[in-house]
């Protein structure tokens, strides 16, 4: 039987950090990323030297962006690994650095995501194979077609839909490293002419460029460096998975959140009535919806009511993407997984000023990687 990460001696998220997402700028990803790293660093009360390794997520930058990104926090020596998992790299990252504070061989490290928008050659086109589709359905028709499909099942309407953006951007106003900080009516997001079916500009997450950062350390890290440990935040469960065949594969994203979250909730032994707060990737409204009914928090169907009865605002049953989500906070690809961390880790804290939901515990993130790969973590505040 495999092991699970709690299994092994605990794992915390000890300091966050952020650069703002934002559209395209002439900032190189170099000061993006290092603004993230010096405030998770400051946040943890940590030095760069005392960091044994470091865990870089990109999507976008090509061969090895990390060294030329962290020798400017200086020359340490430090082990650097680059991970590469399409929209899940900063979620995948997160997990490489608690994996190795479980297993005892690190005590304090980092996992930095960064991007900028970039031109990219998916593997898949340079496979040698050929596709039926191609690159004839693209991302926001395949969400589109979901969306119909659900409307089809469940009875919901365009306004079920345009009600997730509408909760994501009042929850992206609210917050400073949000790409989108302007709140938009329902009549505002429906106003515009469609990217296909239902789905409006406003419910598709903006693509842009930004970085976060989390330091994570074992118990004897703590103690030795002398981190406050009434702000080290838990890693209870880390969960990553790909697809398999499943019966209906016009729904794979949610059949594989299903068994991931599943998955990561029974590592935990936690129960979806038992989250406070919820970060998932809602790169198209309709994503929202499908998610926290696989997810156990409502039953099928059941979403849109819950979404227009408040119960997954900030306030509400569970808070869901209080940071903003995809929608509003944006999508750059290598950082937001990780953007995740930091936003739940300030939650959990009672750190998240005007977003925070009360009394908040236990948290979740959840991201998916172009639909063949899926992490989740749950992380939860003991003190």
């Amino acid at each position: 039987m495999s092991k699970r990460l709690s299994d092994f001696r605990p794992v915390f998220v000890v300091g966050v950090g952020l650069h703002r997402y934002q559209k395209y700028s002439p900032t190189p990803y170099v000061a993006l990323g290092v603004t993230a790293i010096r405030e998770a660093l400051l946040d943890a009360g940590v030095a760069w030297p005392e960091v044994e390794s470091a865990f870089v997520a990109t999507a976008l930058l090509g061969m090895a962006p990390g060294r030329p990104m962290l020798r400017h926090l200086g020359a340490t020596g430090l082990a650097i690994t680059h991970v590469e998992n399409a929209s899940a790299s900063g979620s995948t990252a997160f997990r490489l650095a608690a994996m190795e504070i479980a297993s005892g061989q690190s005590d304090l490290n980092i996992a930095v995501g960064v991007d900028k928008p970039a031109m990219i050659e998916l593997g898949s086109r340079q496979a040698g194979l050929d596709f039926l589709e191609r690159e004839r359905v693209a991302a926001f028709t395949h969400f589109a077609l979901l969306a119909q499909k659900y409307a089809h099942e469940h009875g919901a309407t365009p306004e079920d839909f345009a009600r997730v953006a509408v909760k994501n951007l009042a929850n992206g106003a609210r917050n400073p490293y949000a790409q989108r900080r302007e709140p938009k009516s329902l009549q505002e997001v429906l106003g515009a002419p469609p990217l296909a079916g239902f789905l409006t500009p406003l419910q598709s997450c903006p693509i842009g460029e930004g970085a976060a950062a989390t330091i994570l350390a074992s118990e004897d890290g703590i103690r030795k460096l002398g981190i406050d440990s009434r702000r080290a935040v838990r890693v209870l469960s880390s969960t990553l998975r790909s697809e398999r065949v499943y019966e209906d594969n016009s729904g794979f994203d949610a059949a594989l959140t299903e068994e991931t979250v599943r998955q990561t909730l029974a590592e935990a032994g936690v129960s979806p009535s038992a989250l406070d707060i919820v970060e998932l990737h809602d790169a198209f409204t309709v994503e929202e919806l499908l998610y926290v009914e696989r997810m156990g928090l409502c039953d099928p169907g059941d979403a849109p009511r819950r979404l227009k009865a408040g119960h997954f605002d900030i306030g509400g049953e569970v808070a869901v993407s209080p940071s903003g989500g995809l929608i509003a906070m944006g999508h750059p690809l290598g950082p937001t997984g990780l953007g995740q961390i930091a936003e739940i880790t300030r939650q959990l804290r009672g750190e998240a000023e005007s977003r925070q939901h009360p009394n908040a515990k236990t948290g979740l993130a959840h991201m998916v990687g172009v639909g063949a790969v899926c992490a989740a973590h749950i992380l939860r505040r003991e003190a």
